[in-house]
């Protein structure tokens, strides 16, 4: 078959989802299904996989799939947990004396701690914990995961101590012939640090933006005036916010490696940011408030929607600190088990591991490490909280915290169980498809090398969208920088670019992965279910395809600039600026 055709079938289980998921709105549960039987047909009778392939794949998608539901199980846990020992109350109230301004607690809760998160944990762990977070203390469930979303993109290339550099770059590019030809005698590791320093610099460019695109998100979705602009008058802390983490970022970057500018710069902007909203520094004038409750749209509000006001006891009876505690302990231990190797070596030892080895002779291998998932750091917490908050006292209420917790994780269920085996599906489509070549290419493969032969020497401004593609398809930038790196490197030496501009190439492709996170499926329909909102995963990414949009277009006009010349560089503010003046003018709706 010619380049074109497999083009257009590698794009069908896309447009699938795309298709009924966004465009039709149909809740995932229902979407998700048919799209994994959409790519299982394709993979089986038109691309020549293997039908032991695809079952093989289909059982890792499904174990995949049970790991991101412990994730999940265990966020809406310590939810209810915190809920039912009094501590929601408290932390609500601990947020109001910050600030009031629902545009600044976004920015220090999903821009600064989940940053934080996402550099110990990764995983869609930041969502997790993020948007129950803000949905405890008042913002309407969509809201909440908007904001969650939108994040994941600045910290997510150095996420799970640097994990979509070291792992997935890495082990894209080592051992490759055409690598080492152009790099020379520079070691890997040395080469992949330089990547490193080229994604932070990236990414800190264009991540600037990332809160006051929150900001006005919120504003514009959830404001009684429906303004962009409302969202964009908290201009000066928002910059100041995304300065605080950037700054500290790219210092580590360029200084440590890989492994700790998200979780540095999110402690470090936390240290900042914190003091000085308390202290008023840089707020604006106005306050942004939520309308009335009464008012609210259906399709805001999700079956958690009123944890912090059915809090059954609210004589708690302790401070700010003890109810924080149980978040600060589940941040700690993401730090620990990340980092200390004594650690990290019994949570992920053979013995507590289960694995699946060569799935049906297909090669395939599927394992999942429980005792290492965030989700056993969720649970531990949720224990701690029993003891922290003395929670004997009330007998029936940690129980109530676990059955309606399982309730929760059903609904949530029905969509990832097809979601993730779909993705492991169209990832694992190799097959000798592609006429005159007797290599094998996988469907995201071609749709790659498509793109790239219809761009030529202007392949730079498309590797962020390849890399985005990659991570809305298999939810992950470490799988999207696993599968793409290579072929990223490859496409650059082919355009004549030297040992730096490959590197620049690589870099955008993370930088794009990451930003791909703010939409990929399994990870919306694993946010929407910490908060219940199980069927808008649609309407959701409608709304984060904005940001990601604006992100994967900045990041490729950037590295234009910087492989090429500094004109491009005026291209790059019009970028930002529109981008900006699109939200400045765009028409309110006041409801």
């Amino acid at each position: 078959m010619g380049l074109g055709l497999l083009f257009i079938l590698a794009l069908m289980p896309v447009l699938t989802v795309f298709v009924f998921l966004v465009v039709l709105r149909w809740p995932a549960k229902h979407a998700m299904p048919l799209a994994y039987l959409v790519t299982l047909v394709i993979a089986l009778t038109l691309w020549g996989t293997d039908f032991t392939t695809a079952m093989a794949a289909s059982v890792n998608g499904i174990v995949t799939a049970l790991n991101i539901l412990f994730i999940v199980f265990g966020a809406i846990l310590l939810l209810y947990t915190l809920r039912e020992s009094g501590a929601i109350a408290v932390i609500r109230q601990g947020f109001m004396d910050i600030s009031p301004d629902r545009r600044i607690q976004a920015i220090i809760i999903a821009w600064l701690f989940g940053s934080m998160i996402e550099g110990a944990s990764g995983f869609g762990t930041p969502a997790a914990i993020a948007a129950p977070l803000l949905l405890a203390i008042g913002f309407p469930a969509m809201a909440a995961v908007l904001c969650a979303l939108i994040i994941q993109s600045t910290p997510v290339s150095f996420g799970a101590v640097g994990t979509p550099i070291l792992v997935g770059v890495t082990s894209g590019l080592e051992d490759q012939g055409v690598v080492q030809g152009l790099i020379g005698d520079l070691p890997l590791a040395d080469y992949v640090f330089q990547i490193g320093t080229h994604v932070a610099l990236l990414h800190g460019l264009v991540g600037i933006l990332i809160p006051l695109i929150m900001a006005g998100m919120l504003t514009r979705f959830f404001g009684e005036n429906r303004s962009f602009r409302e969202g964009l008058r908290v201009w000066k802390f928002a910059i100041f916010a995304a300065l605080a983490f950037i700054l500290p970022y790219n210092l580590v970057a360029n200084l440590l490696g890989p492994e700790f500018p998200s979780l540095v710069g999110g402690l470090v902007g936390l240290a900042i940011v914190v003091p000085a909203a308390r202290a008023g520094f840089l707020l604006p004038r106005d306050t942004f408030q939520f309308p009335e409750r009464s008012r609210w749209e259906a399709e805001w509000v999700g079956l958690l929607q009123d944890v912090q006001e059915t809090t059954s006891h609210p004589d708690h009876g302790f401070g700010l600190l003890r109810a924080w505690m149980p978040y600060v302990l589940v941040a700690v231990l993401l730090v620990l088990t990340r980092t200390l190797d004594p650690l990290v070596n019994l949570l992920r030892a053979d013995v507590v591991t289960i694995q699946l080895q060569d799935i049906f002779g297909s090669g395939i291998n599927a394992a999942s490490q429980p005792l290492y998932l965030p989700g056993f750091m969720l649970l531990v917490g949720s224990l701690l909280t029993y003891f922290i908050h003395r929670m004997w006292t009330r007998p029936g209420a940690y129980l109530t915290a676990w059955r309606e917790s399982g309730r929760m994780i059903v609904g949530a269920g029905a969509a990832l169980i097809f979601a993730v085996p779909m993705v492991q599906v169209f990832l694992n489509t190799d097959a000798a498809v592609l006429s005159g070549s007797a290599e094998t290419y996988s469907m995201p493969e071609i749709m790659a090398l498509s793109l790239a032969r219809a761009t030529g020497e202007f392949w730079p401004l498309l590797s962020p969208l390849v890399g985005a593609l990659g991570a809305f398809i298999a939810g992950s930038n470490t799988v999207s920088n696993m599968m793409f790196s290579l072929f990223q490197f490859a496409t650059a030496e082919s355009i004549g670019l030297d040992a730096n501009g490959a590197a620049l190439v690589v870099a955008l492709q993370a930088v794009g992965g990451a930003a791909g996170n703010m939409i990929c499926v399994h990870n919306v329909v694993a946010a929407c279910a910490t908060v219940g909102l199980l069927g808008r995963e649609g309407a959701l990414i409608r709304k984060a395809l904005l940001p990601m949009t604006y992100y994967v277009a900045a990041a490729g006009v950037l590295g234009m600039a910087l492989i090429y010349s500094s004109t491009w560089l005026l291209l790059w503010l019009a970028v930002v600026g529109g981008s900006l003046a699109f939200m400045w003018f765009y028409p309110s709706r006041k409801v």
